[in-house]
């Protein structure tokens, strides 16, 4: 059987609904439910065989299918890990791939960040077809070596999570892995002054990050302009908010490294620094609006590991100002030919260039694979195939005004239909990372259930400059002050522009999301008819104990500021005044279930109305989150919604 009639077979498996009406609106939520049915396609480097991470059925574990090149339709060859869980692939060479598996080992968490999941490297050789599973809990691939074809390097962080230092600056420890015999060879140890380390593509150590704990500075370290030994070029306070990161090196001037740094300004920029002179060189990038977010590398890294090729930020999208002309090019007519095409990338190339795939994700892709192979285009399949671009909704960035006069930015996902929609303010977790709204299922699966999803960027949200940061937290937490005032203006926005009804609004979040929610459950002027609150964090004081003592510098500033001021929910218990849903994880190692179980009890006390509702197995992240959670999850809120949120419901 081939590839497509295997894919149409298997989703008819996956739900016992007709999977080929078009004219069911809104859809099943059986079909939300469905974890990746495709993802992670990747080409050979040698080009002749393209694999993919598939769920061949709605509770199924993922495998991976491996096809030639020249004929999707042949029968492939699957790989298994059970009773491990393949988490991701890679490849290592022509002929192998590496895995990331993870197994449950435990039914209850060990404490803070201790869940019940163990990982594991692995790989297969598919002329052999032969597994190999490597010894070391934890390890990560740190770098594949393009010109080594039976070699490559992981590292661990020895200690696992116990360590007081910033996890981006812990010291890892090294090893060269023969992945044909298994055995391994120490290349160093990390030590707490020098400990991040990265390899160039012939795996040569030539960068290094680590921590003078005397001074309380960050450290980098090179080995370009000496091959033998570390030369420290850099240092920053880590009292600083500033951001400074390398993220490549110019390949005809080795010596000029590309850093993305604010260097005094509100918004990150991309810059030269010249490391033989310890100083910053020409600005190459900055805007005024946003942050630089990254830097796009060449899409051939197995001929241009670390080759920079354009700056990027994000926005309405996630865009790529490019400095080569070529690969500036190839993107720009792939976006041409590709349906519905939004942000357009290659993902995977072979060696010779000649074969790519690609992949695209917009509102209304939720994510589709491509294969470009000797110059024809074939589509290998998507994440969410039951989905139909013309029953999604569409995404608009737009910016309003807080009550005090800050601008704030916010991802509009706007139903099928004439508004007024009912409306819900869906905060993003963190609080303090950066988000771009491309799809987002969540959203998605209510707009398609008739409700327009608002998702602010909030004071304390990254990517918008240090100022939109850093004001959430250094003068005093805005937790359930200004930030809420972020979201709540944000609704009263939509109102006024006619998008929403103002007795149809409602917040629903996850994690600091989920504390947001709690929060407005009990504001004094009150303009929700319910609240949706999952992975929530309801006593302050209680989370950031369980890492108060690890933090140092701009981070304890950041976590204490933020926490210690803001309010606790569970302090405001007697003020909740519309009902509320509260969803959990029963392994939930970052917002662990007593946070529920100590607000269920207070909202018992005063005799507040809510609904519980426990994801069995379920941990804090998404990952964890398996068909069965998501279709209770998808349920339970559609259910409550329209029935319990206010008189007559939503």
């Amino acid at each position: 059987m081939g590839m497509l009639k295997t894919l149409v077979t298997s989703l008819l498996i996956l739900v016992s609904v007709d999977v080929f009406s078009k004219n069911a609106e809104p859809y099943p939520l059986d079909y939300w439910a469905l974890r990746d049915v495709i993802s992670n396609v990747e080409i050979s480097p040698d080009g002749k065989h393209l694999a993919l991470l598939k769920i061949p059925t709605k509770d199924g574990n993922p495998i991976i299918e491996v096809y030639p090149s020249d004929n999707l339709e042949a029968e492939p060859y699957r790989i298994n890990s059970d009773p491990m869980e393949i988490q991701s692939f890679f490849w290592l060479s022509d002929d192998v791939i590496g895995m990331n598996l993870r197994q449950k080992v435990r039914n209850k968490i060990e404490g803070f960040n201790e869940g019940v999941y163990e990982y594991l490297l692995a790989s297969v050789d598919i002329k052999r077809k032969k597994m190999k599973k490597y010894d070391q809990l934890g390890a990560d691939l740190e770098h594949v070596l393009p010109n080594n074809d039976r070699r490559i390097i992981f590292s661990y962080l020895p200690g696992g999570d116990d360590n007081r230092l910033n996890k981006a600056f812990r010291p890892r420890t090294y090893y060269e892995l023969d992945i044909k015999s298994g055995a391994k060879k120490l290349i160093l140890h990390g030590k707490l002054d020098m400990g991040q380390v990265e390899f160039d593509i012939d795996g040569n150590p030539w960068l290094a990050r680590g921590f003078d704990i005397g001074k309380g500075e960050y450290v980098w370290y090179e080995r370009i302009t000496d091959k033998r030994n570390w030369n420290e070029f850099h240092r920053l306070s880590e009292d600083s908010f500033e951001t400074f990161d390398v993220e490549g090196f110019d390949d005809k001037q080795p010596h000029i490294f590309y850093v993305r740094a604010n260097r005094g300004d509100d918004k990150v920029g991309l810059w030269e620094f010249n490391v033989k002179t310890r100083k910053f060189g020409e600005l190459i990038y900055r805007r005024g609006d946003v942050d630089v977010a990254s830097v796009r590398y060449h899409s051939n890294p197995w001929k241009n590991l670390d080759t920079v090729v354009g700056v990027v930020y994000t926005k309405e999208n996630v865009e790529v100002e490019y400095f080569d002309e070529l690969e500036m090019a190839t993107t720009q007519q792939l976006e041409k030919i590709i349906p519905e095409s939004h942000y357009v990338r290659i993902n995977s190339r072979s060696r010779d260039g000649g074969s790519l795939t690609i992949y695209n994700v917009g509102p209304r892709d939720p994510g589709t694979y491509y294969l470009l192979h000797k110059g024809k285009l074939s589509k290998v399949g998507s994440r969410q195939p039951l989905m139909d671009p013309e029953n999604l909704a569409d995404v608009r960035y737009i910016e309003y005004k807080a009550r005090d006069g800050r601008t704030i930015p916010a991802y509009l996902t706007i139903p099928n239909g004439k508004p007024p929609f009912p409306a819900i303010v869906m905060p993003h977790g963190g609080p303090f990372v950066s988000e771009v709204v491309l799809y987002d299922e969540w959203a998605q699966m209510l707009a398609n259930n008739g409700y327009i999803v608002l998702q602010p960027e909030y004071r304390g949200s990254r990517g918008f400059g240090l100022d939109h940061y850093t004001s959430a937290f250094i003068d005093g937490g805005q937790g359930g002050y200004k930030m809420q005032d972020d979201k709540d203006d944000g609704m009263k926005y939509l109102v006024e522009q006619g998008w929403a009804e103002p007795d149809r609004l409602a917040m629903f979040g996850w994690s600091y999301g989920g504390y947001a929610a709690l929060v407005a459950a009990a504001r004094k002027d009150q303009i929700y008819q319910c609240v949706i609150a999952g992975a929530a964090v309801s006593d302050n004081q209680m989370q950031v104990n369980y890492y108060r003592d690890r933090m140092r510098g701009a981070q304890k500033i950041e976590q204490l500021g933020m926490w210690d001021d803001s309010i606790s929910p569970i302090e405001t218990a007697a003020e909740v005044n519309v009902p509320i849903l509260l969803i959990h994880g029963s392994v939930d190692q970052r917002v662990p279930p007593a946070h529920a179980e100590r607000y269920r009890k207070a909202l018992d006390k005063y005799g507040k109305e809510y609904k519980y509702v426990e994801l069995d197995g379920a941990d804090h992240f998404s990952n964890t989150l398996f068909y069965e959670h998501q279709k209770t999850l998808y349920e339970s809120m559609i259910s409550y919604l329209k029935s319990d949120c206010g008189a007559g419901g939503l």
